[in-house]
């Protein structure tokens, strides 16, 4: 660093050393600042004076590294950084805006707060880029969000007071996996006691938990994101079967798991496959999610999806047909 850089300027750099490089000697620090292993001890300590929590640990793997205390320490942003943060904002914020609403609400907080020279190009980013929002969105309360978090991190089993699609509410005892995020919704993936079963829940659909005494753990080598779209696959109304006229290969880029399991076709010699699974919503399944796909199908079952797809059908042929 050049020598006229001011004492206050350098004990920021050392505070963002220490955020950035957990465990940074004082010789690393003094590398950095241009300055004496004594002197770098010093800007610690002023940063210590200004209630900013500092560990230290002795030996030859020790160092300085941030720790936990009552304040929130400073945080410093590059440009690319605080560019960065806004855009994953904008990007997670799938809900309509309003007032009351917390992510706006902290992105304004983390604006603000920036630097002049980095903050306005995160300001201009925030108030002229928009997010296209989803469709399916609904955001969990983050007090419920929390909760199960926690016992997840404790590894205790929960009572959770939710309420089904009918909108009647129970009283459930689950063994919790995984919180999953997925295309706008928030799941909790687990082991339900009176099931016996794997089960998925909607996080906006909890109204309560309450953590209990019994120990759970996950099942050793769990994906969650791949169990959960295998159960969001299973129990729907309405079974489906499709035929492709391509290999598992070709047509696996185009489906996703929630449409069902994609296999190749026994006896094709892997030209077809064959896509199982079920729905609740033949119409979507077949305009949104078919339709898509470049390859000649068949539709082997169910009934209800074979009516949807004949629907679709003749309204396209309807829709170019000459008056």
């Amino acid at each position: 660093m050049p020598a006229e850089v001011s004492p206050t300027a350098r004990a920021l750099r050392c505070l963002a050393l220490l955020q950035s490089r957990p465990g940074v000697t004082a010789a690393e620090i003094a590398e950095r600042l241009g300055v004496t292993d004594r002197a770098a001890r010093r800007y610690v300590q002023i940063l210590r004076e200004a209630e900013v929590p500092i560990e230290s640990v002795r030996g030859p793997h020790g160092g300085y590294r941030l720790g936990r205390g009552v304040r929130l320490p400073p945080v410093l942003f590059t440009q690319s950084e605080a560019l960065a943060l806004v855009m994953a904002l904008l990007d997670g914020r799938r809900g309509p805006e309003g007032e009351g609403d917390l992510v706006d609400d902290a992105m304004g907080k983390v604006v603000r707060a920036l630097p002049e020279a980095v903050g306005r190009e995160a300001a201009t980013l925030r108030a002229y880029a928009a997010a296209t929002p989803e469709r399916h969105w609904n955001r969990p309360d983050p007090s419920v969000a929390s909760d199960l978090v926690a016992a997840l991190a404790a590894r205790r089993r929960v009572r959770l007071t939710y309420r089904g699609e009918s909108g009647t509410e129970r009283e459930l005892e689950v063994e919790p996996w995984a919180v999953v995020a997925r295309h706008g919704r928030w799941y909790l993936l687990g082991h339900s006691l009176s099931a016996a079963a794997t089960r998925t829940y909607r996080l906006d659909r909890v109204h309560a938990v309450a953590q209990t005494d019994h120990p759970c753990r996950p099942p050793d080598g769990l994906d969650p994101v791949a169990a959960l779209e295998e159960q969001l696959t299973r129990g729907w109304g309405t079974p489906t079967r499709v035929v492709f006229e391509a290999s598992a290969e070709q047509v696996a880029p185009w489906v996703f798991p929630a449409m069902g399991r994609l296999d190749p076709l026994p006896g094709s010699q892997g030209r077809r496959c064959v896509l199982v699974g079920s729905t609740r919503n033949p119409a979507m399944y077949a305009g949104e999610w078919l339709a898509r796909v470049p390859f000649d199908f068949r539709v082997e079952g169910g009934p209800e999806l074979t009516a949807a797809v004949q629907a679709l059908a003749g309204r396209l042929v309807r829709a170019v047909e000459s008056p």
